[in-house]
């Protein structure tokens, strides 16, 4: 079989990601459905043989580490075809694997329909800004959206570390160092806490895993630096938790005094199919005011999501007004809306 031919078609049909799972056909998804590529089912040894080749065309990688753990990330590019982020795995004794299809361009923000309230949050100069929302629901094309406009509009040097890299960054006004986990850096706490003595102005840190490297995220914003990161989690509230959760009980006063203070803005975002076979995204923007600094200092986190759901302002939006609006322009239907409905029924009080 032609790996790369396969690779290419299923690219050409604007796929998201492609499964290798033994038991089943080739599958890929396209906004949203899964298509089979053929109904030829994969066996082991025929995965066995797709990732082995995946492994070939990434520079020949070495399988040592997925033969020895059984999990393995990483990205390649096909020249005129696409890059891709591969995440294998094992799975009842044989080889699999998810990946990604990434464009060469990056996409343009208003394709995307990322609303401008998201957009200007790169006009910021210091502080902390998250991306957050469930996996595959966008986070690193808003995060390389955002990133692409400070490098054509500011001079600055901005370091990406990454675990694996997807969209690369040419240089433009500002001078772009793309770091890669594991290929390039040990983890992200080391990538981080070099990054510091690196003349950054801008960081993107791919992911906050664990305290250390939030607490190390928290500093550099601190000390005057733009921060960019995700979190697993949907929600401003619930993030903020996340956040102040991962840290040990004696340290979590201290923690949240410094988030209220380092925090800038906390975007979630999810894909939601439409009515005409395509996904669109919806946000909840909150852009962090006086008043919510202090609910955070204060501790009172659970009264900042009614805070957003009431408020009017395009900087402070809710996800359920965001599906709303989405409900009112036609496209989506009504199952849909209250299916991802933070609260549904009083969203369902609103579509009545």
């Amino acid at each position: 079989m032609n790996i790369q031919e396969i690779l290419k078609n299923i690219a050409n049909e604007h796929a998201s990601d492609i499964f290798v799972v033994a038991g089943l056909p080739l599958t890929y998804k396209v906004n949203g459905k899964m298509k089979s590529y053929n109904d030829e089912r994969m066996m082991p040894d025929t995965c066995h043989d797709f990732i082995t080749e995946i492994y070939r065309l990434a520079d020949n990688r070495d399988m040592t580490h997925f033969n020895e753990c059984g999990d393995d990330d990483f990205s390649f590019a096909i020249q005129g075809i696409s890059r891709f982020r591969v995440s294998a795995y094992k799975q009842r004794g044989s080889f699999s694997a998810v990946i990604r299809i990434i464009t060469f361009t990056l996409p343009k923000p208003s394709e995307l329909q990322i609303p401008d309230a998201v957009m200007n949050l790169a006009d910021m100069n210091n502080g902390m800004i998250l991306v957050t929302g469930p996996a595959g629901g966008g986070k690193s094309t808003t995060l390389a959206c955002l990133i692409d406009k400070i490098n054509s509009e500011r001079e600055s040097h901005i370091i990406t570390l990454e675990d694996p890299l997807e969209f690369l960054h040419s240089h433009k006004k500002s001078i772009v160092s793309q770091r890669e986990v594991c290929t390039d850096t040990d983890n992200y706490l080391t990538a981080l806490r070099a990054s510091l003595r690196q003349s950054p102005d801008v960081i993107l840190l791919g992911e906050m895993r664990d305290y250390e490297t939030i607490n190390t995220a928290i500093t550099a914003a601190e000390t005057g630096h733009l921060i960019f990161s995700t979190l697993h989690t949907i929600g401003a509230a619930n993030t903020i938790d996340r956040i102040i959760d991962a840290f040990p009980a004696e340290q979590q006063h201290q923690v949240s005094i410094q988030l209220s203070m380092v925090l800038q803005a906390v975007v979630s975002q999810r894909l939601i199919p439409t009515m005409d076979g395509n996904i669109v995204p919806v946000f909840e923007i909150m852009v962090l005011n006086p008043a919510i600094r202090n609910l955070i200092r204060e501790g009172k986190t659970h009264q900042i999501d009614a805070m957003v759901y009431s408020s009017t302002n395009e900087t402070m939006m809710a996800m359920d007004n965001g599906i709303l609006n989405l409900y009112r322009k036609g496209l989506i239907d009504r199952r849909t809306a209250l299916f991802h409905a933070a609260n549904p029924d009083m969203l369902a009080k609103k579509l009545n």
